[in-house]
């Protein structure tokens, strides 16, 4: 699974790294609330990018999905984590499955103690789905999970479990809706990655769960 990851990257280098989308995006001002993160967990809000009305926008969303179509918000589950293996057919995911995926930029995860890292410290990109929820009353949220395949050979010790990485280049791929055909095209990226340039390490003791400025996205 992945229940708690890192974004230690400064800002003016995630500034340039997300360029060739923040020239598109509807909204600049993610970038006053970013600060690095060396523990993003679930309820928090998370940096992401997404295919919105025919544009990649970078957003934030609050990490616990909630589909658009629950009626209370306060019952049942609100899932951190999608199984790769079922987000097809299983009703709390299909439709964003179809046509809400998101990327969230990260540089480490986290099992058992360990962080899971790319070996020269580079971002990647976690799979993800989100959605739009809208209550009786008018208020609105954006929610997303985190997609998981079976663990590789370097996850494998820690958990059966780990996110699945959407390879540089493939951003827009990922992003946009497409037919069965461009769906199923996708699925390829759902099998566990080649570990080879990752790395684990012990996690750091961290005094701090939360930026307030994130919080008050909400």
């Amino acid at each position: 699974m992945c229940g708690c990851y890192s974004l230690t990257t400064p800002r003016d280098t995630l500034r340039k790294d997300l360029a060739p989308w923040l020239a598109n995006s509807s909204s600049s001002t993610w970038l006053s609330h970013y600060a690095p993160r060396a523990e993003i967990h679930p309820g928090e809000p998370v940096l992401a990018l997404r295919e919105h009305q025919r544009h990649t926008d970078v957003t934030h969303f609050l990490w616990g999905f909630l589909a658009s179509w629950v009626k209370d918000p306060w019952r049942g589950p609100r899932p951190i984590n999608a199984r790769a293996e079922t987000i097809a057919e299983k009703p709390s995911f299909r439709s964003a499955w179809r046509h809400h995926r998101c990327l969230l930029p990260s540089d480490g995860f986290y099992e058992k103690g360990q962080r899971i890292h790319r070996c020269n410290g580079e971002p990647f990109w976690l799979a993800g789905l989100w959605d739009h929820w809208i209550g009786p009353d008018g208020s609105e949220v954006e929610t997303c999970c985190v997609i998981t395949t079976r663990a590789n050979a370097l996850v494998r010790p820690l958990h059966t479990r780990m996110p699945v990485i959407v390879p540089n280049g493939l951003e827009e791929a990922w992003l946009e809706e497409g037919d069965a055909t461009h769906l199923h095209a996708l699925e390829s990226l759902l099998n566990p990655w080649d570990p080879h340039d990752w790395c684990v390490s012990q996690a750091p003791r961290m005094a701090s769960r939360t930026n307030p400025n994130q919080l008050q996205l909400f």
